[in-house]
């Protein structure tokens, strides 16, 4: 199901969300652009996307969480993105000259609108709504970001401090499969603690495919509820 704008109560507050500075500076009947609204959206998004890291990443240490919410929320594009896929370019309000400009696809002006929105949708229905609103958006694209992309981590070390504080041991790899010729070799990784076998990884590298032995095994503790 595609995402849907929320439902105000309050009409003024939507529609201020949605109002550029230079439809302000062109209507003086009108008493505020959306600029207040971003900045108090920007701090809500900031506060719920580390708290949906934090619960869905329980593995992860804080420099990572730290990276990946900087990705999510400091990527003017793709905030862009969920603006455009919420249809929010066609609400914005902008002057003609902005108009005119192309400023309805400026991927800026449509982050920044994002940002008002949910300001604006925080101060009428409160952080609880603002969650559900956001949730489904963020928590997708934190999915793909973290399978395409190995954001720094050292799953290895992360794997070692788990396996020593509800295991008392070490992990150990060792090669399961080896497969391709020289110049494209494919390694097959398994991950054991103790003589359980914990996770398996399969990489260009022994030490990609290690890395994603324990990536695996970590999510796999992930879904069991991170211990024994």
């Amino acid at each position: 199901m595609s995402p849907q704008l929320p439902q105000f109560k309050d009409i003024q507050l939507w529609e201020t969300a949605c109002t550029h500075r230079s439809y302000f500076n062109e209507h003086p009947e009108v008493q505020e652009d959306n600029e207040r609204l971003e900045f108090l959206g920007d701090a809500v998004l900031g506060f719920l996307v580390g708290k949906l890291l934090y619960q869905k990443y329980p593995q992860m240490r804080e420099g990572e969480l730290s990276r990946l919410r900087s990705r999510l929320v400091n990527n003017e594009h793709q905030l862009a993105e969920f603006a455009l896929s919420l249809n929010l370019d066609q609400h914005l309000r902008l002057g003609k000259g902005a108009e005119k400009e192309g400023t309805r696809q400026n991927p800026d002006v449509l982050s920044d609108t994002l940002e008002a929105v949910i300001g604006a949708y925080f101060l009428d229905a409160g952080i609880e709504a603002v969650e559900q609103f956001i949730e489904p958006l963020f928590s997708a694209i934190a999915e793909q970001v973290t399978a395409t992309s190995e954001l720094d981590q050292n799953y290895k070390g992360q794997l070692q401090e788990w396996a020593l504080a509800y295991c008392g041991l070490i992990p150990r790899y060792s090669i399961r499969q080896e497969t391709g010729a020289d110049h494209a070799k494919e390694f097959t990784v398994e991950v054991r603690i103790g003589s359980e076998v914990y996770g398996v990884g399969v990489g260009e590298s022994k030490k990609t495919a290690e890395k994603r032995a324990a990536k695996a095994a970590l999510e796999a503790q992930n879904a069991a509820g991170g211990k024994n």
